[in-house]
């Protein structure tokens, strides 16, 4: 294979980085299998939806948009850095290290659940560990991850911690994440904001959007360094996100970097996407992200068709094993809830139900 060259759209300063795919082998592998833990558990999760039995709200799955979230997700160091996930983030959040149990237990409304069944399912989180809450006002996690970045700064304890958020490209045009990002560039705050440009806005396309030519060219607008990649591509995401998150914690600031992919889906499992032309699903943003990540493990000779089927049929098992556990957990009791907030003294994070 050969090798492959990165280099920033904006104002990075350093020269482009040249690695060799050995380099970037571990890291595949795992965020592959983290890739193919994330679908089966969205897939398991989109038919306990479609069958109207026990999923708590809707569902909104990443089908398609895998690689870059896992991407960003395995180069953050749980309980050290801040992690805000977005809408369609279940492979960063595994990668993270958020268990597949937590997921199933939220999406069915347990009181086990991290939110004990008080929230949406995409509103889950634990703020004492450094995991937020996803806020469903696009924009707003970039201003609540550089805000807790900046208290751990005047705190004296940022150490080389950084934070990591996501966005899509249509949430890149609201106040919040121009008030969010600005903040974090003029703080110099080791921030690293993934842009999934899935080309549509629910239903709107970047061409009624944004008028410049790539989302990433805003990046030297704020003075922060910014990328572009093919967000299809795991190994390129990889490569892209190891140089974002190795500035930020050497003190280079926000990175902003944009991954050009298709979700392969409708906004929401409600949503059946007719307003996607045919055309556009069989451009190169329309392909699979795990069909191209499996494809490429296979001609580097990192995998084989056997471990595939080992690591298919553990992400079955698990997702099986989470689904009959919180299947079997009670959901909240209206008759003893008194549905204060967490952060009331009875229910402070942490505590059991």
């Amino acid at each position: 294979m050969a090798e492959t060259t990165l280099s920033s759209v904006s104002s990075a300063p350093s020269p482009p980085e040249t690695l060799k795919p050995v380099d970037l082998r571990e890291d595949f592998l795992r965020a592959l299998r983290c890739m193919i833990l994330s679908r089966t558990l969205e897939e398991r999760l989109g038919s306990l939806y479609r069958a109207g039995g026990r999923i708590v709200g809707g569902v909104y799955l990443g089908r398609g948009q895998e690689a870059f979230s896992a991407s960003a997700g395995i180069h953050l160091r749980k309980g050290s850095d801040i992690y805000g996930p977005l809408i369609r983030d279940q492979a960063g959040r595994i990668a993270y290290g958020e268990p597949v149990l937590d997921t199933m237990r939220t999406y069915l409304g347990t009181v086990t659940g991290p939110m004990r069944g008080r929230d949406g399912n995409i509103h889950r989180g634990k703020p004492r560990e450094g995991y937020m809450a996803m806020i469903s006002h696009l924009g707003s996690l970039v201003a609540v991850v550089a805000g807790a970045l900046f208290a751990r700064r005047l705190k004296g304890a940022l150490g080389d911690s950084v934070g990591a958020t996501s966005i899509g490209d249509g949430g890149t045009s609201t106040g919040a994440f121009h008030e969010g990002l600005n903040l974090a560039a003029v703080e110099k705050l080791p921030l690293i904001v993934s842009v999934a440009n899935n080309q549509f806005a629910y239903s709107t396309p970047t061409a009624r959007q944004y008028a410049c030519e790539h989302l990433a060219d805003r990046a030297a607008g704020y003075g922060v360094e910014g990328y572009s990649v093919d967000g299809t591509d795991l190994y390129q995401t990889l490569a892209v996100f190891r140089t974002a998150f190795s500035r930020a914690r050497a003190g280079h600031g926000p990175q902003l970097v944009v991954g050009a992919l298709l979700r392969l889906g409708g906004h929401g499992e409600h949503d059946d996407a007719s307003y996607i032309p045919d055309v556009v699903k069989h451009q190169h943003e329309g392909r699979d992200c795990l069909v191209v990540a499996r494809q490429r493990a296979l001609d580097e000779g990192w995998a084989d068709e056997k471990n595939f089927r080992e690591w298919e049929e553990d992400a079955r098992r698990e997702v099986d094993a989470a689904q009959a556990q919180a299947g079997r957990e009670p959901a909240p009791d209206p008759y003893r809830e008194t549905w204060q907030a967490l952060a009331t003294a009875s229910l402070v994070e942490g505590q059991n139900p």
